[in-house]
């Protein structure tokens, strides 16, 4: 077994509330000069879940599940960025307001730029939400290290999930399974941030034949994926022989530079980390939720 430092981990309670959707109610130009007018980010997505295809939405950085923030007019302060860095792929949330109070959820990822967290919840209590209810999550996961590999960055990620992700250890390096490869020079939006406790960064779609070629078409929210020749120890960047991994946490953009978006939980400057491609990489099947969720 991989040794961590998750008995050293602290748990803390962060608490945010449902994103009211926003949109300019106009036009907007995609990166082949399209005109588009399509729902966004935000909100309570009844019909898009951790499993589904992230290509193919009338929408534009659509998320799956609810979407959720501290202070929707105070994107980048104090409270709301840490909302976003205590809430780590894999928490459980919990609904403590409203008819659907009680319920539980988990933690799917954090959206950069919107600032918002992502939760799976099912279907009955996707029911009764409102956009006024409240959730508290606990915040487990930052600062979590592996013992035995000083190189290799855990970031945004519940040590739960990490012990259930198969990785396999083999002469001195991580073997993890991943449902896709992306090359690095696909990696755009985000590339040169330093956030990566808060945020993603997007996967180029401008180029369909790339993306073909590499068999990206069939990402899916929840997919880990490992991105080629990108470090994010301290920033996102460009570092030949480095690789990063990440989940996919919404779908593909119109925009020039953006695509599904990816938040980081693994990253290794000198390579420590080989992929496994296998189709059963995906957040959903490993916890269970959205669509592999039971009776959901």
């Amino acid at each position: 077994m991989i040794q961590t430092n998750k008995d050293k981990l602290v748990m803390i309670s962060v608490q945010g509330t449902i994103v009211k959707p926003e949109h300019s109610g106009r036009h907007s130009v995609g990166h082949a000069g399209e005109i588009f007018m399509v729902p966004g980010t935000g909100g309570i997505t009844y019909n898009i879940k951790v499993g589904d295809p992230a290509f193919g939405w009338a929408a534009d950085h659509v998320e799956p599940g609810v979407s959720t923030i501290a202070d929707q007019e105070k994107r980048t302060s104090g409270p709301n960025r840490g909302y976003n860095f205590y809430a780590c792929i894999g928490n459980e949330a919990r609904i403590v307001s409203g008819d659907a109070k009680g319920a539980t959820g988990i933690v799917t990822g954090h959206h950069g730029g919107a600032e918002h967290v992502l939760i799976d919840f099912p279907d009955e209590a996707l029911e009764k939400l409102t956009l006024d209810d409240k959730v508290l999550i606990r915040g487990f996961g930052q600062g979590l290290k592996l013992v035995d590999y000083p190189d290799i960055h855990i970031y945004n990620l519940d040590p739960g999930l990490f012990e259930k992700m198969n990785i396999e250890e083999s002469n001195g390096e991580l073997l993890v399974p991943v449902a896709a490869v992306i090359p690095g020079m696909l990696m755009g939006s985000g590339v040169g941030s330093t956030s990566i406790g808060t945020g993603d960064y997007d996967i180029m779609t401008s180029d369909r034949k790339a993306l073909q070629e590499h068999g990206l078409m069939n990402l899916k929210f929840g997919d880990i994926v490992l991105i080629q020749d990108h470090d994010n120890t301290y920033g996102r960047c460009y570092r030949k022989g480095a690789v990063s991994v990440g989940v996919i946490i919404h779908s593909d953009c119109k925009y020039a530079g953006h695509g599904p978006g990816v938040t980081t939980i693994m990253t290794s400057s000198s390579g420590k980390i080989k992929p496994v491609l296998s189709l059963e990489a995906n957040i959903a099947k490993i916890l269970k939720i959205g669509r592999f969720r039971q009776n959901s």
